[in-house]
């Protein structure tokens, strides 16, 4: 009689339930009321058949805008030569190489000259390969679909990252000047490798959950090994010692050495980057002046998660600007993709009227762009210059992409201070154009966030 009992409850409240769901569907009535935003008016056709056979950046381009342009900054670094990450999300490397290299063309008055990308993106994929089986191993007790494994799984292997991969990888493996060892074609075209790499990944994962204690370790450099191969297959070995002449801009001999790439990195740049660079970050859903911290979100197991203090934007734009001026690049990401006018290379809010075209207003501020997931960085490029007002106020900005030379406008993008505030996320500087009062927030406990915070997509494009 129990069962019964149990048996008709349930019934009734699956109906109750699908009833429910079923007041909340479309309905004829319902349907009659939502066609009446569309009255077929002589305006409404015209739009209609402008925006179904236009694409719609084309239809709602500013054209008020067009005169708010120039290519003017009063306080710029001096840089030679634009890089290009070509189909791959190498920008986050890109980025901090900018950084890097323009130190050193200025130091040694250089010509166009940069670093192997290749050489260190290998180790980059071969350490988070052992940052993935890692973390497996530390939640294999978990269920497959705790939210850990969850995330570690949907989240594997990327060639996307941020200044901490750059800091950790460069400190670990040196540096080495791009001729020693170039671009390979999947080098630039990560997409078929790193899939591959992925998929023995998540193999090796179900593996090490099944394996015994004992097993673990050894099982775990049998893995690697294999994806070292796979990687040297696809971007050649890594070069371990070489030969190389450093010539300036007019082709005059600084030195000849034999190095190591750590040597190498020792002799010309010489900095302690986990030490020397601070990360910024504008988060408007969190409480400023704080220190944070994501967790597991790293590119090496002995390295260090990425750390950043939380400032008003105001405050972050000071910051920049004292580092320009002192002709000292930065680290920078934001979200590319909007108001973005590729002809010109300008990030500006008012490149393009989506409200007007379609009647309607797009009205979320940062926090809530950010909240709802409309809105994260997604590309890291190098700060490099500020249109300063005689108020010393900022216009604009300038940042060096990675792109091609023939992108945008000659491979940099130029940004408006009202874009700025909208779109920027994070820029690394260095220690000494930060307050002792900011510096200090350091000192804090870090609050430590999950990976899976919708804030923290890695820089990708």
């Amino acid at each position: 009689m129990k069962k019964i009992i149990v048996l008709s409850l349930a019934c009734f409240l699956s109906f109750m339930s699908f009833s429910q769901s079923q007041n909340q569907g479309i309905n004829a009535q319902m349907l009659e009321k939502i066609k009446q935003s569309y009255n077929n008016s002589f305006q409404d056709k015209a739009l209609r058949n402008a925006i179904s056979n236009n694409p719609i950046d084309k239809l709602v381009t500013n054209l008020e805008n067009e005169s708010n342009y120039d290519t003017y900054f009063s306080n710029r670094v001096k840089t030679k030569g634009i890089s290009d990450q070509k189909s791959s999300g190498r920008c986050w490397m890109f980025a901090g190489f900018n950084v890097l290299r323009s130190e050193m063309i200025s130091k040694f008055n250089l010509g166009d000259f940069n670093f192997s990308h290749n050489y260190l993106f290998f180790y980059d994929q071969l350490e988070k390969s052992n940052l993935f089986l890692s973390l497996i191993i530390k939640h294999k007790e978990e269920a497959l679909d705790s939210e850990n494994n969850k995330w570690l799984l949907k989240n594997v292997l990327s060639d996307g990252g941020q200044f901490t991969g750059v800091s950790d990888l460069v400190m670990k493996y040196g540096l080495v000047p791009s001729s020693i060892q170039p671009e390979t074609y999947n080098s630039e075209n990560t997409r078929t490798i790193s899939n591959l790499i992925t998929l023995k990944l998540k193999e090796f994962a179900l593996e090490l959950r099944g394996a015994k204690v004992n097993e673990i370790e050894t099982k775990k450099i049998e893995m690697l090994s294999t994806i070292y191969r796979m990687l040297v297959l696809a971007y050649g070995e890594p070069i371990s010692e070489f030969n190389y002449t450093l010539r300036d801009a007019s082709g005059k001999e600084i030195s000849t050495e034999k190095y190591t790439p750590k040597s190498f990195y020792e002799k010309f740049i010489a900095k302690d980057l986990t030490k020397e660079y601070v990360m910024l970050m504008n988060d408007p859903t969190r409480p400023y002046n704080k220190l944070y911290e994501i967790e597991n979100d790293r590119h090496v197991v002995d390295g260090y998660n990425w750390r950043y203090i939380n400032l008003p934007i105001e405050d972050i734009k000071k910051i920049a600007i004292e580092s320009i001026k002192d002709s000292i690049m930065m680290y920078f990401s934001c979200d590319v993709g909007k108001f973005y006018n590729r002809q010109k290379g300008l990030l500006d809010l008012n490149n393009y009227d989506y409200g007007s075209l379609m009647g309607t207003s797009f009205s979320m501020d940062k926090k809530q762009r950010i909240q709802t997931f409309a809105s994260g960085s997604s590309h890291a490029m190098t700060l490099c210059a500020v249109d300063l007002d005689k108020n010393g106020k900022p216009k604009k900005w300038l940042v060096e992409n990675s792109w091609g030379n023939n992108a945008a406008w000659q491979g940099h993008l130029i940004i408006t201070d009202e874009w700025f505030n909208e779109y920027m996320f994070r820029l690394v500087v260095e220690r000494k154009y930060i307050s002792s009062k900011i510096l200090d927030i350091l000192n804090q406990v870090p609050i430590i966030l999950p990976p899976w915070d919708p804030m923290f997509a890695e820089d990708i494009d």
